[in-house]
């Protein structure tokens, strides 16, 4: 019986890429990164492809690429970790010789799958995603042959099947001791706040706010979250206060997805005359310099964030000397950090 002939498509399902890249490396045609020409040509003398020979052209010497793209759609604020992640992350790169290209996109790039005009494709060796959030773009990202990294990612990003490098915060254990902590204190009614699709990090912290619930017998009661869709509503004290207010109770506590919510909040029960945290507890998550000088201090969880930027750029430059290492998801441990807003300080670890 004769042999099956390799195809290209046998060799672009085994290296993970679609057939079009494949072709236009066997073709000459178009600009295919130097990084997936070689793991596409080492595959294709793998698998025995009879037409290598004949059918690939010569490669051109190429100067290899010295840049790194970060895509993100919103560039980090006072209240993210990527103000302290994006210093040690450049400078980890920099050391290996390589520079830090950064591209906030548009919401029209991000709707329509589109590159920045000014993206240079064949000098780029690989990709960072932060604040990045869309599954399609991302996965538009994956598609183009480069070593790829996300920092947090998409909800359910942590269920999906990795085409990617995935690096993020510990999200669901510190959750869970914040919920325990307030529940420990005497909270009942206990409500979350945060959008819990807007991003993985945000999806696991909800799991990790159910899971304590469901541990003390508590039922989650949706009307006495505030779980509407990201946006700018969530920094405007008279939504919050409306939010606040249709609430069938008063809540004995609610735990935010960040420290941005839970600063925000914390102003909008200031207003209503509720004391944090004699009437109600308030948690954040991020540790974030402006959660230690408010008025309560927010009870928060600190991210490491200086140690993530350093661990996802060897991650990064470790995938580009080896591309075809499996794909891995790292978790970063995070500290929960106690303060005023949520009453009495446990025995743990302290500030």
């Amino acid at each position: 019986m004769a042999l099956r002939r390799i195809t290209m498509q046998d060799i672009a399902d085994a290296c993970g890429l679609s057939r079009n890249t494949v072709s236009k490396i066997f073709n000459g045609r178009g600009t295919v990164p130097d990084v997936t020409r070689r793991m596409v040509l080492e595959k294709a003398q793998e698998l025995g492809y009879r037409q290598l020979a004949e059918e690939v052209p010569a490669a051109k010497p190429e100067l290899r690429s010295q840049s790194v793209a970060l895509f993100t759609s919103h560039m980090p604020t006072d209240y993210h970790f990527g103000t302290f992640f994006l210093p040690a992350f450049a400078g980890q790169l920099s050391r290996a010789g390589y520079t830090l290209m950064m591209y906030q996109l548009s919401p029209e790039e991000v709707s329509q799958g589109r590159l920045p005009d000014n993206f240079a494709l064949e000098q780029t060796a690989a990709i960072l995603g932060i604040e990045l959030f869309n599954r399609a773009y991302a996965e538009m990202l994956c598609g183009l042959g480069l070593p790829t990294i996300f920092v947090d990612a998409y909800s359910g990003a942590s269920t999906a099947l990795l085409q990617y490098d995935l690096i993020s915060m510990e999200n669901i254990a510190s959750t869970i001791a914040l919920t325990e902590h307030v529940i420990a204190e005497g909270a009942r009614k206990i409500g979350f706040v945060g959008d819990v699709d807007h991003c993985n990090s945000f999806h696991e912290r909800w799991i990790g706010f159910y899971t304590a619930l469901d541990r003390a017998g508590i039922p989650l009661d949706p009307r006495m979250c505030v779980l509407d869709r990201d946006g700018p509503q969530y920094s405007d004290p008279a939504w919050l206060i409306g939010r606040l207010r249709e609430m069938p109770e008063a809540p004995d506590a609610l735990i935010c997805a960040n420290d941005f919510l839970a600063v925000h909040l914390m102003m909008a029960l200031k207003q209503l005359g509720v004391s944090v945290p004699d009437q109600v507890m308030v948690a954040g998550f991020d540790g974030t310099p402006q959660s230690a000088v408010l008025e309560p201090s927010l009870t928060t969880v600190q991210i490491p964030s200086a140690d993530i930027g350093r661990i996802a750029a060897n991650t990064l430059l470790d995938r580009i000397a080896n591309p075809r290492s499996p794909y891995h998801a790292t978790y970063v441990k995070t500290t929960p950090i106690w303060r005023d807003s949520t009453g009495k300080k446990p025995v743990g670890p302290a500030e």
